[in-house]
């Protein structure tokens, strides 16, 4: 079961938020602001975190700030009625993980919990399970079908990458930018090379596919 902390100074917003989360199979603990929340998480041990921007005390811009600074990857859910684009931008700075804003929709709500929970576990395990396939960040190994393959670093950190975001789009940049580094000489047209050499390994497995996007880029899309 996991945990979850509530924080908002809105006692009627804590308990639909509460009564949502516990209707899911979530345990639950609520506090009225950022200094309340973070005694909770001296004392429980605690999974994600939901929590509103304006509350007294410490908000929740103060709250993900402190968290961050104490090397902490608590997955936090911010939820705000500010919804201008300068508001999420300050919250992703201050190092929330995703940002939605009021009236909560619930549904979307334990969509994104479910996203940040299942990220927060593949960076923890270090292993993405597909069905029976394993891909093992320790060993650069893909396991399934009988066999352990072995990859070369850049094309496992490239798998890897898309398999952890299923369904996202990556443009070539971004993914040059965060595997091969900013600075490197290397163009873009290596990530082709490495997307060719993918599909090529892994052909015939009906677990997983990286599809191309015209015009912007690739995407991972798991098929179990």
């Amino acid at each position: 079961m996991f945990n979850i902390l509530v924080a908002d100074d809105d006692k009627n917003t804590r308990l639909l938020i509460s009564t949502v989360l516990k209707s899911e199979g979530y345990s639950v603990y609520t506090a009225n602001d950022g200094i309340e929340a973070l005694d909770i998480l001296d004392k429980e041990h605690i999974d994600l975190a939901v929590l509103d921007v304006m509350m007294p005390n410490m908000d929740g811009y103060e709250f993900a700030k402190t968290v961050r600074q104490g090397n902490s990857d608590l997955p936090i859910l911010m939820v705000s009625a500010k919804h201008l684009p300068q508001d999420k931008y300050t919250g992703f700075l201050a190092g929330t993980d995703d940002y939605m804003t009021k009236p909560i929709d619930e549904e979307e709500m334990l969509l994104r919990i479910r996203a940040l929970l299942r990220r927060a576990k593949i960076a923890s395990d270090r292993k993405i399970e597909i069905g029976d396939i394993v891909i093992d960040y320790d060993s650069l190994t893909v396991t399934g079908h009988g066999e352990i393959q072995e990859l070369p670093q850049k094309e496992f950190m490239l798998l890897y990458k898309l398999l952890s975001f299923p369904n996202k789009i990556f443009t070539r940049i971004q993914l040059m930018d965060e595997i091969w580094g900013s600075d490197s000489d290397t163009g873009w047209e290596t990530v082709t090379v490495h997307i060719g050499r993918l599909r090529k390994r892994f052909e015939g497995w009906e677990e997983f596919e990286i599809q191309s996007v015209r015009g912007l880029g690739y995407k991972a899309v798991k098929k179990i």
